[in-house]
């Protein structure tokens, strides 16, 4: 028994010095590093009660067994302790009521501007996802990607996030956490990267047969490649049209590619802030408003003529 144990606690502490870091648990940026704190604070706790526990139940087993006891012993008749069972309640609720503090002040500043970030203005990129792939729109720049993002570092990134298809959750585990993407309104993630690097990203929500590829590559660099890899893609890559957009929206899979122009000034996200109609509603309404002005104009032609 005692050969098999040393076997047993060997084996798995050979198993897991081959394992790789949780992602979560090595952040890259502030929103990440809160996040990973929590997680971390949650495990200790959670480590202290059940060492408690098993401490108190090898205790009774080891203190109380039967062996111990003459033939003719009869345990004592006892009503209950007030001590004993305001502790069994009490340091439950205590911890509840903590961890409810702590995760309501984390969700606050991960919800808010990156910390350190206040005084930078952020940059605004539109993720919207289809089946099954990723497209990163920035305005600002009037470029667009597909299945990659480049980012700044030192600089705040505001994420709005939508979807072409089903549901699907955004999430670059060193940068922050995941937040949902959806057809019918736009969500917004505020994350930051304090050091240059290469990053995983990827659709957390399963969302079909093409789930487990649904990834992306995320590259942060300093502000002054990015304003050079940005002149680059200006210079370099084709226009992305409507019916390019449209080929792109098809189910599959695809490498990465890289546009000028967006998407966002022929088929818009939609409109306003968690809310507003979705992408199918825009365009037919689009449609319908064409449609109509179509009529009234040859309404107008037969009525002139």
């Amino acid at each position: 028994m005692k050969w098999a144990l040393l076997t047993l606690l060997f084996t798995i502490a050979a198993v897991l010095t081959g394992c790789e870091p949780l992602m979560v648990l090595d952040p890259k940026g502030p929103q990440a590093a809160t996040q990973a704190k929590d997680i971390m604070l949650s495990i200790g706790i959670m480590s202290v009660i059940v060492l408690a526990v098993f401490s108190i139940l090898v205790i009774m087993l080891i203190k109380y067994r039967a062996s111990k006891q003459s033939k003719d012993y009869e345990p004592p008749h006892i009503e209950g302790s007030t001590l004993v069972e305001t502790i069994c309640v009490g340091i439950p609720v205590l911890i509840v009521i903590f961890l409810s503090i702590v995760s309501v002040q984390s969700n606050y500043k991960v919800e808010a501007k990156p910390t350190g970030y206040g005084d930078k203005e952020p940059l605004i990129i539109y993720a919207s996802s289809s089946n099954w792939k990723w497209h990163f729109s920035y305005p600002e720049e009037n470029i667009e990607t597909v299945n990659y993002l480049y980012i700044p570092t030192d600089r705040p990134i505001e994420f709005k996030l939508y979807s072409y298809g089903p549901i699907t959750s955004f999430w670059i585990p060193q940068l922050g956490g995941q937040k949902y993407a959806m057809s019918d309104m736009v969500n917004t993630l505020h994350l930051a990267a304090d050091v240059p690097g290469e990053f995983m990203g990827r659709n957390a929500n399963f969302s079909g047969k093409g789930f487990a590829e649904n990834t992306f590559n995320v590259k942060a660099m300093s502000e002054t490649e990015f304003d050079k890899w940005v002149k680059e893609v200006k210079k370099t890559a084709k226009p992305l049209t409507e019916d390019k957009f449209a080929e792109l929206l098809k189910p599959g899979h695809l490498g990465q590619s890289t546009y000028t122009g967006t998407h966002l000034e022929f088929l818009p996200p939609p409109e306003g802030e968690n809310g507003g109609h979705n992408h199918g509603s825009s365009h037919s309404t689009k449609m319908e408003k064409d449609g109509n002005e179509s009529e009234n104009s040859s309404e107008s032609q037969q009525h002139h003529h």
